[in-house]
């Protein structure tokens, strides 16, 4: 399976973007730039980075529409999702029909 780091790589190069021309593109949460050092480290996966990050990177790099893909790489719910009120039975037919729709055989 494809990790965060080599996703925001791979997408970085392909919109031919140098480490340091990205992380002047990415804000954190006060107003900051991240350093390239930091996309370097998110790029090995020695990082994780926050959701206020993780939206900014997924604009600039075109990965909207995968953004939910990229919270699941880090093992984490986008915060829409958190603030959905779901019982247990709901929640148990949403993994059910996630594990069908993925071939996870243990349903």
């Amino acid at each position: 399976m494809q990790s965060l780091g080599q996703l925001i790589a791979q997408a970085r190069k392909k919109r031919q973007l140098s480490q340091k021309e990205l992380a002047s593109l990415i804000e954190r949460e006060d107003g900051n730039t991240i350093s390239p050092q930091y996309l370097n480290d998110m790029e090995r996966n020695r990082r994780t980075p926050g959701d206020y990050v993780l939206e900014q990177l997924a604009k600039a790099l075109g990965l909207d529409s995968n953004l939910e893909y990229m919270y699941y790489l880090i093992g984490k719910w986008p915060a829409n999702l958190k603030e959905l009120s779901m019982d247990a039975d709901t929640f148990t037919e949403a993994m059910r029909v996630f594990r069908r729709g993925s071939g996870d055989k243990k349903q």
